[in-house]
């Protein structure tokens, strides 16, 4: 479909990292079961202009997926699950009007998770990934599964430019910026920057209207997601158009929202475990009226509270700042 839109809290929080990190990313692709036993028969992407070059193709199954597409071909920001390529292939020369806009140039990994990489190795063979450093060495790495030992990415799978800060493309009329946000949802996230098309792909930095899942175990950390996500806001005009990891396409009172309720969220657990309160006590008492329903999605409210918990645990408690 088309659409046009204008014992000790650190050594308790070590236990708890283990569980969460187990848990939250086995189902969230950071470490996949079996693609091949899904079924993605109903899945149908949605085709979404943004603005000048750049499109959305969102299907509520996995990350939402950015395009730009014009006379250079066609840039994509991530690419969800390798069952899904011919669908995506199909959306892009959607937005290409060509068979050629089907076979991106250029693929860039806005982070390592399997619902946002699971098709590199159905694209890599005839794209250049670009990613974070730290996204491949985390492909290339094999790693313990539910079942065992998961095998690390193929080389085709695998980014072929890496890099540690920004890196920029210069394509279809304008440049188009990765930045990376240190220890944010994991230690290899990057937003994308259309610059020209007032366009910014967020990643699993933003979950639009919901708790987001933080990969302490990746990384990430509370603190440092709100560091980057100030950062941007800072940073990107005020009428930009927002592409999130998950969740709806916003604009930049959207990210101020989810801003201030990651901010205000990890004040009261910063202050209630200064007054010595446990986790369980921290996630009876729950969260304010006004953050209630963001916990109905992926990360429920006690599971975000008591990621929270845990990234303060490791950092000391220390204030994140901005």
């Amino acid at each position: 479909m088309r659409i046009d839109k204008s014992d000790t809290a650190m050594t308790k929080g070590r236990r708890l990292a283990a569980m969460l990190g187990a848990s939250a990313a086995a189902a969230w692709g950071a470490h996949p079961a079996p693609v091949s036993a899904q079924d993605f028969s109903d899945v149908e992407f949605e085709v979404i202009h943004m603005s000048g070059n750049v499109w959305a193709l969102i299907s509520g199954r996995g990350g939402n997926i950015g395009v730009s597409s014009g006379p250079d071909g066609t840039v994509m920001v991530d690419d969800q699950f390798a069952p899904l390529a011919d669908k995506i292939r199909a959306a892009l020369m959607e937005v290409g009007q060509s068979e050629e806009a089907a076979n991106p140039r250029f693929l860039i990994n806005t982070h390592w998770h399997g619902d946002h990489t699971g098709g590199n190795e159905e694209f890599g063979p005839e794209s250049a990934i670009i990613a974070h450093t730290n996204v491949r060495r985390r492909l290339a790495e094999p790693r313990q599964g539910a079942n065992g030992v998961i095998p690390g990415a193929p080389p085709d799978a695998l980014p072929v430019v890496t890099f540690d800060d920004a890196v920029s493309i210069h394509f279809n009329g304008e440049e188009i910026r990765a930045i990376h946000i240190p220890h944010g949802h994991t230690d290899g996230d990057v937003v994308v920057h259309f610059t020209g098309s007032n366009v910014i792909h967020m990643g699993d930095n933003f979950f639009a209207g919901r708790f987001p899942f933080i990969d302490l175990a990746s990384g990430g950390s509370a603190e440092g997601l709100v560091r980057g996500i100030d950062q941007v806001i800072q940073t990107v005009p005020a009428d930009i158009q927002i592409i999130p990891g998950h969740g709806p396409l916003s604009n930049v009172d959207d990210l101020r929202v989810y801003l201030r309720m990651l901010r205000e969220n990890l004040e009261m657990v910063r202050g209630k475990m200064g007054e010595g309160q446990s986790l369980e006590q921290i996630q009876t008492a729950g969260v304010s009226e006004e953050w209630d329903g963001w916990g109905d999605g992926f990360i429920s409210t006690d599971r975000f509270l008591a990621t929270l918990f845990q990234s303060l645990s490791e950092s000391g408690g220390e204030s994140s700042g901005g």
